[in-house]
């Protein structure tokens, strides 16, 4: 897979406390996963607590790329979908529980229930907002279904899903997660 690079910068202050950048390159943060082909993930940035340390370190960034972010934090990321084959649609669902593990995120898994949609299908204690850059890509929920084209966002609120790109070109979707609390069942 041709990952397109993702330029970060960071910014900072001087010692003068003047405004500068402090780092402008492609983010070296970038994971593919022999278990999901056609997906490649890009780490922007992470935090660890609230409220976020504004000065600090200029990349924060572990190299364990989590599914999740940490606890009390946030993770930046650029999503890259290349079009889904029939392949990967039928794709093995210990398969997916192979790349969600390799995540930290075996637990979230739920491709093992009969009656899930996709194979993909998974849930996370994050809220995250997803926002399509190019392309478009299918939400898909335990009982439907939404297209989302460039400048669409989904509030993501830890309900069960997966992406499916039934188009002919990648797609790029930028997420923020944020570390959520499940609280009751509503």
């Amino acid at each position: 897979m041709n990952v397109r690079p993702v330029r970060r910068i960071v910014t900072g202050h001087d010692p003068k406390g003047r405004a500068m950048v402090v780092s402008d390159a492609p983010s070296p943060h970038i994971r593919l996963s022999p278990s999901r082909p056609g997906v490649a993930y890009t780490n922007l940035w992470q935090t660890n607590r609230m409220p976020v340390p504004i000065q600090g370190a200029t990349d924060p960034v572990t190299e364990a790329m989590n599914l999740e972010p940490p606890p009390n934090g946030c993770n930046l990321r650029f999503v890259e979908f290349e079009p889904e084959s029939a392949q990967l649609r039928g794709a093995d669902p210990a398969a997916a529980r192979a790349a969600f593990a390799s995540m930290g995120g075996a637990q979230h898994a739920l491709t093992q229930e009969a009656n899930a949609r996709h194979p993909w299908m998974h849930r996370t204690k994050s809220v995250d907002y997803g926002i399509v850059i190019s392309g478009e890509i299918y939400l898909i929920l335990d009982d439907e279904e939404v297209l989302m084209r460039p400048g669409d966002v989904c509030i993501q609120r830890g309900t069960n899903h997966a992406w499916a790109n039934r188009s002919e070109t990648n797609c790029v979707m930028a997420f923020v997660l944020i570390d959520g609390d499940p609280g009751p069942a509503t």
